[in-house]
This record gives structure tokens, sequence and C-alpha cells, in this order.
């Protein structure tokens, strides 16, 4: 999904254009690249050790800047030891709800496989077992937003 799909999806259940959208969207994204920045920043100049920007989404995920310490890698084509310096990458870990509904996902998966492999032929008008699940999930829904 881009982002584009994300505006148009966004637009239509909130009754809103897609422009409006589409700037609600943009700067959901900078704040969250911003916040990241700046926190980044802050600790630097503190000197912290720990982990570096760090924003949390409840339901959704965390957001963390980590630091990556100097190391020495190899070039693969000459073997020779190359100095790889310190760096900062952008983690992401999933909230719980994103974690549960995946796995629902998963399961459903390995049920459908399992189903695959002793469906009778007169079976197979009936909807699979992950587009059963998938169809539980999405209507059996909380609905529910934490802030």
């Amino acid at each position: 999904m881009t982002k584009k799909e994300i505006v148009r999806t966004i637009s239509d259940e909130m009754a809103l254009t897609q422009l409006q959208t589409k700037e609600i969207v943009q700067k959901t994204f900078d704040a969250i690249i911003e916040t990241l920045v700046e926190d980044t920043k802050e600790k630097l100049l503190q000197g912290s050790e720990g982990p570096l920007g760090r924003i949390e989404l409840r339901n959704f995920g965390v957001f963390e800047v980590k630091r990556r310490a100097p190391r020495r890698a190899r070039n693969p084509r000459t073997g020779e030891e190359v100095p790889v310096p310190e760096k900062f990458v952008v983690t992401f870990k999933p909230g719980r709800d994103m974690e549960k509904r995946v796995k629902v996902l998963v399961q459903a998966s390995e049920a459908g496989k399992k189903a695959t492999r002793s469906k009778s032929p007169k079976a197979a008008s009936s909807p699979s077992p992950v587009a059963q699940t998938l169809s539980a999930t999405t209507t059996s829904g909380s609905g529910s937003v934490d802030s």
C-alpha cells in the first residue's frame, strides 16, 4: 500500500478531500520524523548511551533511533578489511494490537495450508479458512482507538 492509497482510503472514510487528507497524513509523518530527530539530538548532547529518539504510538508500535557501533567489515570481493563508521538506524517494534492481528493471519494461513492439502473437489466452492478468519477479524474488530 502506498501513501496515495492510504490518503484515498482515509478521505473516503472521513468525507474529506484527498488534498486535505494528504496534508494530514504528510504532517503526521513529518511529526514522527521531527520528533525522532529532535529527541536524538537532545540525547546525544546529554551523552545518553541507551536508545536515542523514541516515539510510541499506542496499539501501533514504537519507533526508536539506535546507535550502531563502528566495526570492521570485509570486502567480499577482495577479502580486504574495511572500517565501517558508527551510524544511527531507525527501528520499529510493532505494538500488541498489531502483533495479535498479524498472528491471526499466520494461524489462518497455516490452517489454510492444512485444509488445502486435504480438500475434496466438492469443497472447492466454500471460502478458504484464511478468508473466513480474515472476514471474522475485520467484522468483529473493537474499533477503539487509544491516544
